[in-house]
């Protein structure tokens, strides 16, 4: 009987290689939401500054707002990038690259104070994300179209 590792695509490592640079970037995201909560003076477990009780709240608050959003997008992404990986390997890991760096982007953007700039490049993160649903439903799909196993 082969190995679970047998089964899988030769390149389907780059897949989980981007999946653990994305958690590097996640952890990147976190330390700079805890320097921003020391430098705006916003202690825990406030998740976000009140703007009628701190005058930098807005700062504050695009920085939190920027990881936020990246985590609430993380299961998608790494849903898309498991199963999409497993038929289309290589073209999961381009797009993966691509949402990780636009999600850098979309941070770094957000994390000045106006959130519009973080649309600059950051943008490109649903890009990457639509054609990891592609990568995804041709999976679905080439998994419905099999024959029965007797």
């Amino acid at each position: 009987m082969a190995s679970l590792i047998e089964l899988l695509p030769k390149d389907y490592g780059f897949v989980a290689i981007v999946l653990v640079l994305y958690c590097f970037l996640n952890f990147y995201m976190g330390f700079q939401v805890g320097k921003a909560r020391k430098k705006y003076n916003v202690p825990y477990p406030a998740l976000y500054a009140i703007e009628s009780e701190n005058k930098q709240a807005k700062l504050f608050n695009c920085v939190q707002r920027g990881h936020q959003n990246s985590l609430e997008t993380m299961p998608i992404f790494f849903m898309l990038m498991i199963l999409g990986g497993l038929k289309h390997p290589l073209t999961s890991t381009a797009l993966g690259l691509l949402h990780t760096v636009a999600r850098y982007f979309y941070f770094t953007g957000y994390a000045t104070g106006e959130p519009k700039n973080r649309l600059k490049l950051g943008g490109f993160h649903m890009l990457a994300l639509l054609g990891l649903m592609v990568c995804t439903l041709s999976f679905g799909c080439t998994l419905i179209k099999q024959p029965a196993n007797p």
